[in-house]
């Protein structure tokens, strides 16, 4: 092995091997800040999402069910914002899928 060989490879010892666990490079994590930023853009876009199904839905049916299961939803969705922007961003995504899971189950399932 060339001393200018050593000096390109990744390895301390020269060598380029791949280390144990099969990666050449590490996996890219999001920073706490740029998961906060990802929790509130996906929030937002769930509310409006929410929004546009509450006014498509109230169009076909006036009812007060149907209000308070997207209203419910959209409520859900301004929670999750503020609790992204307080740091709390694991919480927010399990509140965020189950709930409005079970807001569009509710209007699947219940809804007339």
């Amino acid at each position: 092995m060339d001393i200018a060989d050593a000096a390109d490879s990744d390895q301390p010892d020269g060598s380029d091997q791949v280390p144990p666990g099969g990666e050449s490079e590490p996996r890219a994590r999001l920073t706490p800040r740029q998961a906060r930023v990802v929790r509130v853009v996906l929030a937002s876009v769930m509310m409006a999402a929410m929004a546009v199904l509450l006014v498509l839905r109230l169009a076909s049916r006036g009812s007060v069910l149907v209000v308070g299961a997207y209203g419910a939803a959209l409520v859900l969705c301004g929670v999750v914002i503020e609790l992204a922007r307080n740091g709390r961003t694991r919480l927010g995504s399990w509140l965020l899928g189950i709930g409005l899971a079970a807001a569009l189950a509710a209007d699947w399932l219940l809804l007339p």
